[in-house]
């Protein structure tokens, strides 16, 4: 009973670090910042801070690496972090957060779609559980692609988010880089990455009982494939350049949202399975709705502080 809590109230941690990645992802690329650019320095953040843990706590009982299980790792990178946050991070420019929200509610219906036929999760419809599974598959993507595609009133608010930071770059917070098209779909696919990475990291976990490391070894491999790319995209040098906000983004998107995160995510599943990790994305949803009611939600403050230290130590 006390596992069954404990891997419970992680999950809802994971969660929340995600809503909050959402939210100031969502400000910081409104206020200009590329998304490629934050794709890039996310996994670099996110493997600077796990690599001492890695290290210090893995390595006298580290097993060995197989090319086998390091393929499965590159993959993991792949889907995990790559596709999926440079999808992502595109989808939610081009949306709102409540929508990123609800479309992650489809991650838990992609990942049964793909466990039923490769073995991990059985169908089981003769069974009541099996019937839950089924229904709540079909109410998942039901939900997800009717928000999508819905453009009438506000059934549950919008998110009351006001940053004059964004604001005095000349671009509209709530308008700005908005495509009804392109961003849920964009979206879509970022949870299908999800779901895809959640499957083959249930099969890294039995193979190789070293999580720092195969985190770490994840998001390195990461680093490298999304710098190329953004790279490839952001030549400029001048659109890398991190102000004190947007190096708070990529350090809070790296640190907590990708290593602490993923971390806790794979200890999940090895622990309940890919389904159930899964199945707290809708909680995603809950939480944007929460935020939607409040109106006085702010970051001026923290904002305005922040940048008199920064001219502080500039001054210095």
């Amino acid at each position: 009973m006390g596992n069954e809590l404990l891997v419970f109230v992680v999950m809802v941690i994971v969660q929340l670090a995600f809503a909050g990645m959402i939210i100031i992802s969502k400000l910081v690329m409104d206020g200009g910042m590329n998304a490629f650019v934050q794709s890039a320095y996310r996994p670099m953040f996110a493997t600077i801070s796990i690599a001492p843990f890695a290290y210090f706590l893995e390595r006298k009982t580290r097993p060995k690496l197989t090319r086998s299980i390091l393929f499965q790792i590159f993959l993991c990178s792949i889907f995990g972090i790559t596709a999926n946050q440079n999808i992502y991070f595109i989808g939610i420019k081009n949306s709102t957060p409540t929508i990123v929200s609800a479309i992650d509610n489809l991650i838990p219906a992609f990942t049964f779609i793909i466990a039923v036929p490769l073995g991990v999760e059985k169908l089981g419809l003769r069974s009541i559980a099996g019937q839950a599974k089924f229904l709540g598959t079909i109410i998942c993507v039901g939900g997800a692609m009717l928000l999508s595609l819905y453009h009438g009133k506000v059934v549950i608010g919008q998110l009351g988010y006001h940053w004059k930071y964004a604001e005095s770059t000349g671009k509209d917070v709530n308008s700005a880089h908005s495509n009804f098209f392109l961003g849920p779909f964009l979206l879509i696919l970022s949870s299908l990455t999800y779901a895809i990475w959640l499957i083959i990291q249930a099969k890294v976990n039995k193979k190789y009982a070293a999580p720092y490391t195969s985190t770490m070894l994840m998001c390195l491999m990461a680093s490298v494939e999304c710098v190329i790319i953004g790279i490839c995209v952001v030549p400029k040098v001048s659109e890398w350049a991190l102000n004190p906000i947007r190096a708070i983004s990529v350090i809070y998107n790296g640190v907590v949202a990708t290593s602490f995160t993923y971390f806790l995510s794979s200890w999940c599943i090895e622990k309940k399975g890919p389904l159930y990790v899964s199945m707290f994305n809708p909680l995603l949803l809950v939480i944007s709705a929460f935020l939607s009611f409040s109106q006085n939600f702010s970051l001026d403050f923290a904002i305005s502080q922040i940048n008199r230290l920064s001219e502080y130590i500039v001054r210095s």
